[in-house]
């Protein structure tokens, strides 16, 4: 089948990687003509496990091409996904211009019968909103079918290949076929593909990453109250996880939720609770406890040092999570803008996300070449990303290299028997 991606980031990018790798011819379109130019030599501007693989080996079979000229891609097209970025506006709503202009330029550029779908992430009514605009620019047929994404970034490529479910919002049956028929190569030992009208897919999308939100925020509110009652917050969450109507992802305490899904998500449900006259208590609830739980870490940072000014502090991870350069509303802006108010020096280390981070820091903090490296004369170090390079450090190693052997592990990382017997002061979350 003939397809055009339209937006290559994270969604787009890895769509188009993998529908391709299925055999159709895919188009990736995106208005940087530098990122295109990019990947049309081989360089992928994100870091996503298996993508560089993917797109080179697609782009050589000839399946997948890269292009600035939308109209053509999209007169080559029978679906056309639209992938592009849909930002937080400061009252939390969704920004669609990007989403309604794109639509626009498909209409324009219209010579038959498409589906056009929307694969950003787009409150409800956003499809009928899209279809208007569409309808007021050309005479073709078409439908606009939503269909959500839930892929995990450091995991992407697997969740687009191997999905657990794919949601399909339609109210065409021509075009529910049509959309079946691309992701049927995708469920070869069972069919998992969920269609349902177009609003109730909108709406799913933000259900199931606010649960996940809500999960993640209860935890840490969770073992927050543990530090204060004396309990152990991993072994409630051990005695709750194994309970099979609860389960155990999203589960864990730590520095809460960050990335360019969940935050957003979160207070664009909140607002399209405001505008049709919903309070939604638990999910601002969710939003403020996140907030917070930044600002508790580095309570506990104030609370054991005091003045923190001129104090040496490393850290390890930048990134929103393992596996990723995304820097997008990861705890670590937040803690060390905070650690840098109050006059600490930072020495920062990532696998992957320091170029990312020079965006947001400057030179306001230095970064190490490896994760010893930052250590030196610190007095203390704080773990706020877990990648697995993180798991097994050299603690003796460590401990010569600090000036105090501290450690604030920001994701639980560490046995805290094992620090204590190592001559380290170990303080976590719970």
């Amino acid at each position: 089948m003939r397809m055009t991606v339209i937006g290559s980031g994270y969604v787009g990018l890895v769509a188009g990687a993998c529908l391709a790798d299925m055999g159709n011819n895919v188009i990736c379109v995106d208005s940087n003509s530098e990122k295109i130019a990019k990947l049309r030599n081989g360089i992928i501007p994100i870091y996503e496990p298996g993508l560089e693989e993917l797109v080179k080996s697609n782009t050589k079979e000839k399946r997948l091409e890269f292009s600035t000229d939308l109209a053509d891609a999209v007169k080559r097209s029978e679906v056309c996904f639209i992938a592009v970025g849909t930002p937080q506006g400061d009252d939390g709503s969704c920004d669609l211009q990007y989403v309604l202009n794109v639509a626009a330029e498909i209409a324009d550029a219209m010579n038959g019968y498409k589906v056009i779908v929307d694969k950003s992430t787009v409150p409800v009514g956003t499809a009928e909103k899209v279809a208007e605009l569409v309808r007021s620019r050309t005479d073709f047929d078409f439908d606009v079918v939503s269909n959500p994404e839930f892929l995990k970034q450091g995991n992407a490529v697997d969740d687009f290949l191997y999905p657990d479910r794919v949601v399909i919002g339609s109210d065409s049956e021509r075009a529910t076929q049509i959309m079946q028929e691309i992701y049927a190569p995708f469920f070869r030992t069972g069919n998992r593909v969920i269609v349902m009208d177009v609003k109730s897919a909108e709406m799913t999308k933000y259900a199931s990453n606010s649960f996940l939100a809500a999960k993640i925020s209860f935890m840490n509110e969770l073992a927050n109250l543990c530090e204060k009652v004396g309990a152990d917050a991993e072994m409630v969450r051990v005695g709750m996880s194994t309970d099979s109507r609860i389960g155990n992802k999203f589960l864990f305490p730590g520095l809460g939720y960050g990335g360019s899904c969940f935050p957003k998500d979160v207070k664009a449900l909140i607002r399209v609770g405001a505008e049709n006259g919903c309070d939604m208590a638990i999910i601002k609830a969710v939003d403020e406890m996140n907030r917070k739980q930044r600002l508790f870490f580095v309570d506990k940072i104030k609370k054991h040092f005091g003045d923190l000014k001129g104090r040496r502090i490393a850290v390890w991870g930048l990134a929103f999570k393992p596996k990723t350069d995304d820097m997008r509303e990861a705890p670590s802006i937040t803690i060390i803008n905070e650690l840098l108010k109050l006059g600490a020096e930072i020495a920062a280390f990532d696998p992957k996300a320091m170029p990312t981070a020079k965006f947001y820091f400057n030179d306001r903090i230095s970064y190490g070449s490896n994760a010893y490296e930052v250590l030196e004369n610190a007095e203390c170090l704080l773990l706020l990303t877990e990648w697995n390079e993180f798991r097994r450090p050299d603690f003796e190693r460590m401990k010569t290299l600090m000036a105090k052997p501290v450690i604030f592990d920001g994701r639980n990382q560490y046995n805290p028997e094992r620090l204590a017997e190592s001559g380290f002061e170990y303080i976590h979350i719970g």
